[in-house]
C-alpha cells in the first residue's frame, strides 16, 4: 500500500499542477513566461509540480481582473471584501428576483384571464339558439 501511495501521489500532484498551469491565465503567472513554466513542469515532475505551486502562480486574494471585475466572474462586481457577494447578499440581484416575479405574476394573470375568456366563447357556442339549455 506505501509503494502505490509514493507513486500515485507524486502523479496526481505533478498531473495537478500540469493542468493548474496550463489553465491558469497568462496574467497570473509569477516569474516566469506561462510556457516555461508548462515545459519546467513536464520535464521536472516531482520538482517542477512543487515550483510551480510555491513560485508560478499569484495565490491568495481574488486579484483584480483589468476590467475591474473579478476574474472568473464576469458578472459580479469585486466587493470591499475582496470576495464576489452570493446571491443571498446581492441587492441588485435580489431586486431582479422581485422585477422577474411581478412580471410573471402579471403574465400568469394575463393568462387566466384570457383563459376564462375563451371558456366563455365555448360554452356560448355550446348553447342552443333558442337560449335553453340541455
Amino acid at each position: 500500500m506505501l509503494r502505490i501511495l509514493t507513486f500515485v501521489l507524486p502523479l496526481a500532484l505533478w498531473v495537478w499542477a500540469f493542468i493548474d498551469c496550463l489553465t491558469t491565465p497568462e496574467e497570473e503567472v509569477k516569474h516566469l513566461p506561462k510556457v516555461v513554466w508548462v515545459i519546467i513542469v513536464l520535464l521536472f515532475p516531482l520538482v517542477g509540480s512543487i515550483a510551480w505551486l510555491v513560485a508560478g502562480k499569484q495565490r491568495g486574494a481574488l486579484q483584480p481582473h483589468p476590467a475591474g471585475r473579478t476574474a472568473g466572474y464576469p458578472e459580479y462586481e469585486r466587493p470591499r471584501g475582496g470576495r464576489p457577494l452570493a446571491p443571498d447578499d446581492d441587492p441588485e440581484f435580489l431586486a431582479s428576483l422581485k422585477k422577474d416575479n411581478k412580471r410573471h405574476e402579471d403574465m400568469l394573470k394575463q393568462w387566466e384571464a384570457d383563459l376564462r375568456r375563451r371558456e366563455e366563447e365555448l360554452r356560448g357556442k355550446d348553447e342552443p339558439e333558442d337560449g335553453r339549455k340541455s
